[in-house]
Order: structure tokens, then C-alpha cells, then sequence
């Protein structure tokens, strides 16, 4: 399985539909960006960590919530950035399975290359995303149109013929 690893609020930054939604709150900017990573990794059969910076809320301890099979969201513990968290992650699993990290964070690339991961530009990553939704939204709309119902398919032949009646009757 492939490990995608993502700088939720680097990314945040770097979309241009996040960064507007990010003026109005940046609750609605992570919603956004959570929905769009589960379906991704669902779609691609990844597992993905949206990681985001908690490290300067006092008190903090690091918080995971499982998405659906696919998408962990981790909020680092107080004194722990998104960038460390990360590094420690691939430390463990880096050399063992396919990994990739989501940033735009020149000096994080250059770590993350160290320990066996590969870089993907927050910018690149946005791309993959649409293509994978425009994917999703093209497999969805040929199951509509190639599971069209008409009546006769679904309607007791005896059931069409009086309905016939009455639409005759008329």
C-alpha cells in the first residue's frame, strides 16, 4: 500500500480553493481539504494522513481520527509541527513501503528525500487531486447512464397494460 503524507495547513495555503475558504475560517478550509483527501485515497486505495500543526496550542495532545478505511487526520501534541511529525512517520516506514510526502516546504523535501520518501509539491498534489475527482465524477455519471431504468424494466407487464388503459382513456 502507498503512504501519502500531507502538510494540512502547507496545502491550505497553497490550493487556491482553500486559501479563499481559509479567509473565512480555517474549520471550513480543513473540512474542505479532509473531504477531498478521503475521496482520493478511497479512489487510489491509499493511505493518507492529513497532519496539522497543533504545536503552538498550549496544552495540546497529539489527537488521530480514523476517515472512513483510508484517511487518518492527526493533530500534533504541543511543541510538535506537522513537519516533525511527519519526518518521524516516514523514519518508520520510509525504507519498508512506497511514501510520499505532500509540502511545498523546500527544507522538509530535502529530509524527507533522506529517509526514503518521495516529495510531491503541495501545487502537484492539487492536480492529482482534480484528476482523481474528475475520474470519480466520470465513473459516476457512465454507472447513471448505463443503469438507466425505463418502466418496462422495472413494472409487472399487467401493471403497464392497465396503466396503458388509463393513459389511452384520457
Amino acid at each position: 500500500m502507498k503512504y501519502i503524507f500531507v502538510d494540512g495547513y502547507n496545502v491550505i495555503h497553497s490550493w487556491p480553493e482553500l486559501k479563499s475558504t481559509k479567509d473565512y475560517s480555517f474549520e471550513s478550509a480543513r473540512s474542505k481539504l479532509i473531504g477531498m483527501l478521503n475521496n482520493y485515497a478511497a479512489y487510489n486505495d491509499y493511505k493518507v494522513f492529513a497532519i496539522f500543526d497543533a504545536h503552538l496550542v498550549k496544552g495540546s495532545l497529539e489527537k488521530q481520527d480514523k476517515i472512513g478505511e483510508h484517511l487518518i487526520v492527526v493533530f500534533t501534541k504541543e511543541g510538535e509541527t506537522a513537519d516533525a511529525f511527519i519526518e518521524r512517520c516516514v523514519d518508520s516506514v520510509g525504507r519498508k513501503a512506497e511514501v510520499s510526502v505532500v509540502t511545498s516546504d523546500s527544507l522538509e523535501q530535502q529530509l524527507i528525500f533522506q529517509r526514503g520518501a518521495v516529495r510531491i509539491s503541495s501545487l502537484e498534489f492539487y492536480h492529482e487531486i482534480k484528476d482523481a475527482e474528475n475520474k470519480i465524477k466520470g465513473n459516476i455519471e457512465n454507472e447513471y447512464t448505463n443503469n438507466k431504468h425505463i418502466l418496462e424494466d422495472v413494472v409487472d407487464s399487467e401493471v403497464l397494460e392497465k396503466l396503458e388503459k388509463i393513459r389511452r382513456s384520457r
